[in-house]
Parts: structure tokens; C-alpha cells; sequence
């Protein structure tokens, strides 16, 4: 005997999947995420804050 199976529920799984899909395209599309790219830029700029801080002042300057 065959599995009877709920098309509403079919249909809902079918939008999940394709909104899902579509979500995971545009990410590829548009790169990374604001909060990932301000979390890299903060840590850029520490990284250069640090490095400077630790330089040190040639007599010729």
C-alpha cells in the first residue's frame, strides 16, 4: 500500500526549501555579512594599532 503523505505539508516544505535556496544564492552573490565584515575591519584596525604602538622613535624623527 502507498504512503499517503499531506500535499499542504508538501507545498509549505517545497517554499521552505526554495526560500532557503534562494537566501543561500544571494549570500553567495553578495559576500559576507556587515557584522562579519565590521568584526574583520575592528580587528584590522587593532592589529594596526597594536603594530604602531610598539614602534619605536629613530633619532632622526
Amino acid at each position: 500500500m502507498a504512503q499517503v503523505i499531506n500535499l499542504r505539508t508538501r507545498r509549505k516544505q517545497a517554499a521552505r526549501d526554495e526560500a532557503r535556496a534562494k537566501g543561500q544564492a544571494n549570500a553567495a552573490k553578495h559576500g559576507i555579512a556587515k557584522s562579519e565584515r565590521d568584526l574583520a575591519r575592528a580587528r584590522a584596525d587593532k592589529a594596526r594599532r597594536d603594530l604602531d604602538g610598539h614602534a619605536r622613535d629613530t633619532p632622526g624623527d
